[in-house]
């Protein structure tokens, strides 16, 4: 597994690491015994950092974190989880009242007096301008609260501005290879900064697993069902933002590409993201100890090639860039 600095938090963290999403809650159930058979089939393949928040199944993905942790001793894991999502997307809501209140609720989950990175969880633009929230993040590092923090956003906009903040350790961002806008400005503008891009929703939702046909369901609670529309939050989060129909069509033509690269879809597509240059992290999310494992692998692929590369980029501009560069 190929490892990489996580931004100003000077951790060193694995260029695959694990998105917990799933853990808590929105894709349906999974239970304890299997939560722990994922972070451990993660472990065990070299991952070393995953990524969480206070909301995912109302605190249920940091508990089976915080578990894990302790019945595992002496473990090199960064854990970064994310707040703000608890309260109504108003700017006033973000104090140190309330960053102290949220913390404190996730430390306990995770069973830590530290913790090792809290992000803001895509919160409105305006928190981003606003000197009163990063003085109050500052102040939580100062007192040991946490030891870095970072910003999770929806746009690149936002991640600029996030980035032209001096404390912020990390940004997070949507990136895969069917949403590019990223590549632009945010990961140059990271690299100059010192910032790390942790990379999430890498496999589109499961588009770039290959595996979905436009006959493909899901549960009832799963936001891939219940969220197409964006209904229940940014419909970036699901699918990446793009048409389920389209993104089953290029998902075919890029699982062609992978072929030549002796890695499955899912794989290739991980390994896409975490070799693009700034990407500190890249986080998709497993149901299952085999999906941990074969995510891991894309964390020491070798390089991919030009001409793959260059499929990439003419399937992004053939089938999303018109509808998908200018949202985000």
């Amino acid at each position: 597994m190929h490892t990489r600095t996580l931004g100003r938090t000077g951790r060193t963290v694995s260029a695959i690491g694990l998105g917990t999403w799933q853990l808590g809650a929105d894709w349906g159930d999974v239970d304890a015994d299997a939560a722990r058979a994922i972070l451990d089939a993660a472990v065990g393949s070299g991952v070393t950092f995953f990524d969480t928040a206070d909301v995912y199944g109302d605190g249920r993905s940091e508990k089976f974190i915080g578990d894990y942790l302790a019945g595992t001793p002496g473990h090199a894991i960064t854990v970064a989880t994310k707040m703000g999502r608890r309260e109504a997307q108003d700017a006033a809501n973000f104090t140190l009242p309330k960053f102290r209140e949220w913390t404190d609720r996730s430390r306990t989950n995770l069973r830590v007096d530290t913790l090792d990175l809290a992000q803001l969880h895509c919160p409105p633009s305006a928190v981003l301008s606003t000197d009163s929230v990063f003085d109050a993040l500052d102040t939580l590092v100062a007192d040991g609260a946490i030891a870095a923090y970072g910003v999770s956003v929806e746009t690149t906009a936002d991640a600029l501005a996030a980035i032209a903040r001096p404390g912020t350790a990390s940004v997070q961002i949507i990136l895969n290879a069917f949403r590019h806008k990223p590549l632009d400005e945010v990961l140059p503008a990271a690299i100059a900064a010192g910032v790390g891009i942790i990379a999430r929703v890498p496999l589109a939702s499961g588009l770039l697993s290959g595996k979905y046909t436009t006959e493909t369901t899901f549960a009832a609670n799963d936001h891939r069902n219940y969220n197409r529309d964006g209904s229940a939050f940014d419909v970036g989060e699901t699918f990446s933002g793009v048409d389920f129909e389209q993104g089953v069509a290029a998902a075919q033509e890029f699982g062609a590409l992978a072929a030549s690269t002796g890695l499955t879809t899912a794989q290739a597509a991980l390994a896409w993201v975490a070799q693009l240059d700034g990407v500190s992290s890249v986080i998709p999310g497993a149901r299952s100890v085999d999906q941990a494992r074969s995510n891991a692998v894309a964390g020491s692929a070798e390089p991919l090639s030009a001409g793959f590369n260059a499929g990439v980029a003419h399937l992004y501009d053939t089938y999303f860039r018109a509808a998908i560069h200018p949202r985000w």
